[in-house]
Parts: structure tokens; C-alpha cells; sequence
């Protein structure tokens, strides 16, 4: 479908999304990278990512939700299928739990059953099957005939309101559906209300439980067209008025309409309450121009796209980046009002008005913290502040920094303290705009509670297998955050607290066994586990979380001297890492469906395994990063419905890419120290804070060509295998020169050598 290029004025940028800073004026450099994102990306496989129209880090992500609620259909679409039961606001993309799904319209044009219903019975329900070819996904917009009505629906958005366009067949029975019961998987609503205000204006709240245990969110919809009548239904049983609230409720707004004849409907959204989901509407789109509001978020996108700019020959390559890159951008989402007004955490529960930052929610963090929240540091530095406040405001309102934090509710989802790494990892990079002892107690206090096996670590100095289920992962992880607290301990001068930590950031040695050279579960007594078996994994029921011995082995991002120690030479660990990517092995029956994109027993497809590829560097065999970088980027990614080889949680999987294409990765969990690997594109520019600009050229790069022969840093020899953040942040140029062999660069300084 080809839409009109719209100019607008910067005062219609004002109009469609909220505000245009100098920043989000057009720059005259900007090019069109929207043209390279492929959303169908990652809906096949396991990739779990969303499909549909939202901006940058907005609040609504506006959809199409298929029938199933099953582990696949977490982001509510997979590309398998072919039925939509409407089109829902909000929804995760890339994830191995399902929620959200909120606020789900469906345009028909008779009585239907109201309920998600099956494939095999079209009555049991109000859904339609589509055919692939007459659906459009492109950033910012969304679009599918439905076939069992004869409606073509369209779909934008602003960061708070989603746009529908329905074009409609002859009908005096059309109707739009607003279905407050059906969403995501482990969804459940708990309170619905929905009232009829006007001829055009429906409001309501759906409240609900899941993964995130108390979601609320309210919402306001205007029609472009008067209501004919408007009727409300517990289920399928209508109830007389115009206003109900109950559990599994839905409002119907009921048209006549000509053939080919287009409503429009606005639906605006608030954590807070319907009055400013009305204030967020007439603020972000206060008209009806769709073609417009297409082309503001088509801008938002390009702006956002363009933080950096590659060069390329390969076509595929262009699109999977400018995919992968687009995908970091999904979350986090803003959980506030375009007055800055939100609602607190689960603990909190109160409403804050007129907050001095722009709140977010959706922090996957077990998962980004290892490159997603790396890569923000370095293309989004107007946002560190607001991300760092808002974990700090949720650390005063639950006590601790967020985990898996969702809608406002702490999940505690997976393990570890993944919050201490992002804030650290801002603070050692010099951010500002939020309070330093603030977040130093924040990260202190989390890491000394007694929840999650904390309590152990802090009495046996370890976690015992008998004491904790995943007792080693939880460990590890801890160990790594506490050395994450520990450099910001000693940044500050807090040695008291430096020599705490650190020391405890080496917990994970009681795990080693110099018998089998693997990490294993250690009990109470101080005894190995046994039977043991380096393949196997038990999903939530052993040592380790989503892995096993051979991925658990190398989780020690932040210590990898002490762990080429614990092999007893440089040499003796390289030879272990080597086997990780060849050995073959069954995981077993009862393993997570999560360990996927499997090279030998390095699992790509989930997130343990991301850093490892680059520990080679730090042992003076920067080549072998190369080999398996290139391997990983030409296998696990691709443009194409299974382009990722596991979950995309959040932007982590896709961040991966965006490092690693540009030649670099960061694998300590905090500092900013990015290891050098092997760079796919031939230039890039990255626009960095202060309006500076870091360049790459990869010079003589090509398939063969993958191994780094010279680097040079601003002109000068750089025989470092890594480069700081501050070499990317005050801008410059980074030049590589490739070949097809490998070289000794990078082998000299600063690499680990342990002898026996």
C-alpha cells in the first residue's frame, strides 16, 4: 500500500508527538534507514518479537493478537499463524513469558460470539483469519485484510495512542468490539469498566494479573464517526446501559457503514487515570490525519535509526542490523504521562504528579544488562538519567533495585542482581542527573538482603545446592554484580566497602572443580554434587539456570584472570574454550527450551553464553573472537521470520548484533570496556553524546577477510585488544585493517598469562 509523502511543519511535529527537542529535528544528514527494517524478523522460531505499529520507547505497541496462548505466542503473533482475534495496545516483544495484550479492538461487521474462540469452529468466536499477502509491517505501521469480515485495517501510533484506520464493507451491523478480557498467555483480568460518554467517546480501565501481579491501565477512545447505539456485556451476556464494570467485560460500538467506507479510532493510554489518557490524546494527537501520524513515526524511527549509520555492499546485512537495531528500541517503554505524572511500583501503588524525570518500565535486565543497556550508553545518553532515576525511585519504593520489573510490579524473574550492573556501568562512565550516594546505597542494600539466596551467599560464602535451587547461577550472578558495586565502592572512595565486595565477587571459585574443569553445584557440607554431567540440564531444578556445566563454566565476565587461574594456566583454559564450541552432548529431556543456537555447547540463543565468545582477547588469541564472531553473525541472524536463534528478550539478542557488527563488545558487566572482535560492516557512524561523532572503517573487510592485521585510534597504533568507553564517547575514528590470516595484533599488551 503506498502512502503519500507528507511534510509537515515543525508545529505538526509538535501536534503528533508531543514535543520536538533540536535533537529531533530533521538533520540534514539523516538518511532512510526505516526502508531496511524488517519487523517479520524474529516472529518465527523462538524469536518471540513483536508485530505492529509503536515508536520509539512508547508506551502503546499497537498489534494484532493471534488465538493461541501458548509459550511461542508470548508477544501474542507468530508468523505460523493466521488468525487475529483484534488489536491490542500493548505487548512484550521477545520474550519467554506472556502478558500484557491490553485494551484489544476488533472491527466486524455482525454479531459475533464475544471469546477468542478455535480455528476449527468460526462461530466460537469474533475472530478472522487473514492471508499473509495482504498484510504490511514497516516501523510505525501496521496493516491485514480480515478476511471473515471484509476489513481492512491500518494502525500507527504516538507514543500513548494508537490510531485505527477500518475501512469497512456495506453493513448496517458494523461494529467495533473493545474486548477487556482476552489477553496475553499468563494474562487474567481482574476489573474491567467501561463507560459510553458521547456519541464518539468510550472510556474505561482494564486491570489485571500475571506475570506483572497488579497491571492497571486506563484508556480513553474516540470514533471519527457518531455511535449508532452502544451496547456492554459480561462475556457473551449483554447487560443493559451503556456502563458496566465487572471481570471479562466488552463494550460494542455499533455503525452503519457504506462500502469502503473509513472509520477512524483514537485510543489513548495512562498508568495514572482516564482523565490523562484524555490530557495524553489531545496532547500527542489531537487530530485525525493518519497519513500524517504515519509519516511522524516513520521520522521518529529514521531519527532514532540514523544514532548510527553503516555502509555496507550486503543488502541482507543492512536490513538484519537496521532490524536488530530498531528492535533495542522497543524497550524500555515509557510508564508515565507526557505531564511526567505515574504510577509507582507494586510497593508504592500511589500516584506521583509532575515528576521531575520520564519514568520507564519493561527492564528484562537479566537479559540487557550484558548489551543492550552497553549499546544505550553509547547512542542514548539523553536517556541515562531518566533510566537510572527510575530504577532508583523503584529501590525506594520496593527496597531494592528492579529485577524483571513490568507495569509498575517487581517479578523477580530469573536471578542474580541485574539492576547493580546498569547503574554501575552508568556511573563508572561518567553519567550524571541522579543521585550518586542515592544510587550507591541502592546497589549496596540490594546486594545485601536475605531474598534469593542472598542470605546464603552471605553465611556459607556461597550458595549450597541443598539450601537454594539454582543455587550456582544465583551465586555467579551475584558475584559479578558485587564486583559491579565494588568498582563503584572504590570510584568513590568507600574502601571499606570496596574490599567487602570484591572479596565477594570471587564467591564463585568455591564452584570450580579442578578435576573436570567445570562449575558445579556445591552443597552445604562442602561436597560436589553427584552424580554430575556437564550436558545436562533440568529446567528450574537444578544448579543451573537455563544451562548447563559447559555454558555455567564461563560466567565470570568480570574476573577472567581469577579464572584462568582456577585452570591452572592460560593455556589449559584456552584448550577448555576451545572444546566449548565443539563437543556434542545431549542436554536431556527436562532441559529449558531457552538453550538454543547451538555451536557445540555455546548457546547463542540465550543469554549466559553472549560474552563469551570475546573472553579469547583477554588470553592474547584475538583471532578466534574473530572466527566465531563471523560465524555467529552469518548463522544465528539473518533476514528472514527465524532470524534469531532464541528469544530476543527485550532488545538483548539484537544488541548482540549491533555491537559485535561494528567490531566490539563489552563483557565486564560495568566500566565500559568494549573487546574488539571482528567488524561485518566496511563503515559506520555513531552519533555519541555531546553531539559528537565516532567513526568506523574496516578496511579490506570481507567475508575472508575477517581477522584483524592493525588498529588505529584516532590516527595513532592501537596494539590494545579493546577500546574504553570514553574512546567511543568523545568521538574519533576507529580504522581496522582486515585480512585473511590471522596476525599477532592485540596479543602483546595487557593479555592474561598464567603458567603452570
Amino acid at each position: 500500500m503506498k502512502l503519500k509523502t507528507i511534510l509537515f511543519s515543525t508545529l505538526s511535529c509538535a501536534l503528533l508527538l508531543g514535543s520536538c527537542t533540536k535533537t529531533e529535528q530533521k538533520n540534514t544528514s539523516q538518511k532512510n534507514l526505516t526502508q531496511y527494517v524488517d519487523p517479520y524478523i524474529g516472529t518465527g522460531d523462538h524469536g518471540h518479537v513483536f508485530l505492529g505499529a509503536n515508536v520509539p520507547f512508547g508506551l502503546v505497541q499497537l498489534g494484532p493478537s493471534n488465538i493461541p496462548q501458548t509459550w511461542d505466542w508470548t508477544s501474542g503473533y507468530h508468523i505460523t499463524d493466521s488468525t487475529i482475534i483484534g488489536f491490542s495496545h500493548m505487548h512484550l516483544s521477545g520474550t519467554g513469558i506472556g502478558d500484557l495484550g491490553d485494551i484489544n479492538l476488533m472491527p466486524v461487521t455482525k454479531a459475533v460470539t464475544l471469546n477468542r474462540g478455535n480455528v476449527e469452529n468460526p462461530e466460537s468466536g469474533m475472530y478472522s483469519l487473514f492471508r499473509r499477502e495482504t498484510e504490511t509491517a514497516k516501523a510505525g505501521y501496521y496493516a491485514v485484510h480480515l478476511d471473515r469480515y471484509g476489513v481492512d485495517v491500518e494502525l500507527t501510533t504516538t507514543k500513548r495512542v494508537g490510531f485505527h484506520k477500518y475501512t469497512f464493507t456495506a453493513s448496517d451491523a458494523s461494529r467495533v468490539i473493545i474486548d477487556l478480557e482476552n489477553g496475553q498467555c499468563w494474562d487474567t483480568p481482574i476489573e474491567g469498566y467501561i463507560v459510553q460518554e458521547n456519541d464518539s467517546v468510550i472510556s474505561g480501565h482494564r486491570f489485571s494479573k500475571g506475570w506483572s501481579n497488579d497491571q492497571r491501565i486506563f484508556f480513553t477512545t474516540i470514533f471519527s464517526k457518531p455511535i449508532k447505539e452502544f451496547t456492554v456485556s459480561q462475556e457473551n451476556t449483554p447487560v443493559e446501559g451503556t456502563e458496566l464494570k465487572g471481570q471479562r467485560i466488552y463494550g460494542q460500538a455499533l455503525f452503519d457503514t457504506n462500502d469502503k467506507e473509513v472509520v477512524y479510532v483514537k485510543v489513548a493510554l495512562s498508568p495514572v487515570s482516564i482523565e490523562n489518557a484524555k490530557m495524553n490524546m489531545q496532547k500527542e494527537l489531537p487530530g485525525w490525519d493518519f497519513n500524517a501520524t504515519v509519516a511522524a513515526a516513520d521520522q521518529a524511527w529514521n531519527e532514532e535509526l540514523n544514532k548510527i549509520q553503516i555502509q555496507s555492499n550486503d543488502k541482507k546485512v543492512l536490513r538484519t542490523f537496521y532490524t536488530a537495531l530498531y528492535h533495542t528500541m522497543i524497550a524500555p517503554s515509557e510508564y508515565c504521562d507526557v505531564n511526567r505524572d505515574y504510577r509507582g511500583s507494586d510497593a508504592d501503588k500511589t500516584v506521583h504528579t509532575n515528576a521531575s524525570f520520564t519514568n520507564y518500565t519493561t527492564f528484562s535486565l537479566w537479559d540487557t544488562y550484558r548489551a543492550a543497556h552497553p549499546l544505550m550508553t553509547i547512542i542514548h545518553p539523553e536517556k541515562m538519567s531518566d533510566i537510572i532515576n527510575t530504577m532508583l525511585t523503584i529501590y525506594q519504593q520496593q527496597g531494592k533495585l528492579p529485577v524483571w520489573h513490568l507495569m509498575g510490579c517487581e517479578t523477580d524473574c530469573m536471578v542474580g542482581n541485574p539492576g547493580i550492573p546498569v547503574v554501575a556501568d552508568a556511573i563508572l562512565k561518567g553519567y550524571g542527573g541522579f543521585d550518586k550516594e542515592l544510587a550507591f546505597e541502592a546497589m549496596k542494600n540490594s546486594a545485601m538482603l536475605d531474598e534469593r539466596g542472598l542470605k546464603y551467599l552471605k553465611e556459607y560464602g556461597y550458595i549450597p545446592y541443598d539450601k537454594e535451587e539454582e543455587g550456582l547461577s544465583k551465586c555467579m550472578e551475584y558475584a559479578l554484580a558485587d564486583w559491579s558495586v565494588a568498582q563503584v565502592a572504590k570510584s568513590m572512595g568507600k574502601t571499606e566497602d570496596y574490599d567487602y565486595f570484591i572479596n565477594r565477587s570471587k564467591s564463585y571459585k568455591h564452584y570450580f572443580d579442578p578435576a573436570t574443569g567445570f562449575m558445579r553445584g556445591l552443597s552445604s557440607d562442602g561436597k560436589f554434587r553427584t552424580p554430575f554431567n556437564p550436558f545436562e540440564s533440568v529446567h528450574r531444578d537444578n544448579d543451573y539456570t537455563e544451562g548447563n556445566g559447559w555454558q555455567y563454566t564461563w560466567l565470570v565476565p568480570h574476573d577472567i584472570q581469577g579464572l584462568a587461574e582456577l585452570f591452572g594456566s592460560t593455556d589449559r583454559m584456552i584448550s577448555k574454550l576451545d572444546s566449548l564450541f565443539i563437543v556434542e552432548g545431549s542436554l536431556g529431556e527436562h532441559a529449558s527450551p531457552d538453550i538454543s543456537g547451538l555451536i557445540g555447547q555455546y548457546a547463542h540463543g540465550n543469554e549466559p553464553s553472549h560474552h563469551v565468545i570475546y573472553m579469547y582477547p583477554y588470553l592474547g588469541q584475538p583471532w578466534k573472537t574473530a572466527d566465531r564472531v563471523r560465524e555467529v553473525l552469518d548463522v544465528m541472524y539473518f533476514d528472514e521470520p527465524a532470524g534469531l536463534s532464541g528469544n530476543e528478550d527485550v532488545g538483548q539478542m539484537s544488541a548482540w548484533y549491533v555491537l559485535s557488527a561494528l567490531g566490539f563488545y563489552q563483557v565486564e558487566p560495568a566500566g565500559g570496556k568494549y573487546i574488539l572482535g571482528s567488524p561485518i560492516v566496511d563503515e559506520a557512524e555513531i552519533r555519541v553524546q555531546n553531539g559528537k561523532t565516532f567513526k568506523i572503517v574496516a578496511q579490506n573487510n570481507s567475508a575472508a577477510n575477517k581477522y584483524v592485521q592493525s588498529v588505529k585510534l584516532n590516527g595513532q597504533p592501537h596494539d590494545l585488544y579493546y577500546i574504553t568507553f570514553q574512546d567511543i564517547a568523545n568521538g574519533g575514528t576507529l580504522e581496522f585493517v582486515m585480512g585473511n590470516q590471522p596476525s599477532d595484533w592485540g596479543t602483546q599488551k595487557e593479555v592474561i598469562r598464567v603458567t603452570p
